[in-house]
């Protein structure tokens, strides 16, 4: 499991220049600084069509520093980090390069999962991250297979989306890989500490990211970390570590097992204007879905004290 860290622990180097285009408050900004610190620069990142190909900018003009990036079309980014995990390997420099494949939700949950099943079949030896904003932030705000229940997009603006998100960690399990983790743009020291833990372990490792969005959620462009924080306080958004099957809870969830611990999910809903026309029966539905969330990480927390 990852260690500990305190901030004095995070690299001083920064691989992200001052000055970038994304959105004030973007929670995907937060992410990738820290990421690229726990990376370091012997690292080869693949990214699709998204938000963070906009992050690192036009042709002959970028904001990152040191780290080789390749851009790739939306459904490619596992494959063309599989491509680059086996040229490596040719060359002897298999373990001396760090790849990693970094997608948001739409190019993993939807248009990328075939490339990335497949690479996590083979064993493939690469980081796989995906940011997940809940939506296709970069094309207009339609709804992702990750967007969450009661969620009004460009694409589902009368009733909201009707099904709740897609849960990629517990797939990418299935895959049986030896690394699955969760974080959130709003705890920085848990992104460092996950990133330093899959980049010792050998095979496919998966980490899955929530990043706040203020234009595709509606709020504040201040309260980024105050939404994530939400998330992980009225325990919609746990966060775990799964190394070779065992599953714990990390420290910011960890008293989230006691339900009188949780914030109201409540707290979370009503200061994103998405979640806006939520009736009183959809309260109820995300309720529930909370509550089944947890009953499932009670049981696995459970199997492993016994």
């Amino acid at each position: 499991m990852a260690d500990k860290v305190k901030l004095y622990d995070i690299e001083d180097e920064e691989y992200m220049l001052a000055g970038n285009r994304m959105c004030s408050g973007c929670g995907l900004s937060l992410i990738y600084r820290i990421a690229l610190k726990a990376l370091g620069p012997d690292t080869i990142i693949t990214v699709p069509a998204s938000c963070l190909t906009v992050l690192h900018g036009m042709q002959g003009f970028t904001s990152v520093n040191k780290i080789s990036v390749l851009n790739t079309p939306f459904e490619t980014v596992a494959a063309s980090a599989s491509g680059i995990a086996s040229a490596l390997e040719m060359m002897g420099k298999g373990n001396e390069v760090t790849v990693v494949a970094f997608a948001g939700d739409g190019g993993t949950t939807d248009i990328g999962i075939q490339g990335l099943s497949g690479a996590a079949e083979r064993r493939t030896n690469f980081i796989y991250a995906c940011y997940d904003n809940e939506a296709y932030m970069n094309t207009g705000v339609q709804r992702s297979g990750s967007t969450p229940y009661g969620s009004h997009t460009t694409t589902t603006p009368i009733n909201g989306k009707r099904e709740h998100k897609k849960n990629m960690p517990r797939i990418l399990e299935a895959h049986d890989i030896p690394y699955v983790a969760t974080s959130c743009a709003s705890y920085p020291l848990d992104i460092y500490a996950k990133f330093k833990r899959a980049k010792e372990i050998k095979g496919t490792k998966y980490l899955h990211i929530l990043s706040p969005c203020p234009p595709g959620w509606g709020y504040s462009t201040q309260d980024t970390i105050k939404i994530g924080k939400l998330s992980v306080e009225t325990g919609f958004w746990p966060l775990y570590e799964i190394e070779r099957g065992k599953f714990v809870l990390s420290h910011p969830s960890n008293k989230h097992l006691d339900p009188s611990k949780r914030k109201p999910i409540e707290d979370y809903l009503s200061v994103q204007k998405r979640f806006s026309r939520l009736s009183n029966e959809e309260m109820e539905e995300f309720k529930e879905y909370v509550k089944n969330l947890w009953d499932y990480i009670k049981k696995r927390v459970e199997c492993n004290t016994q």
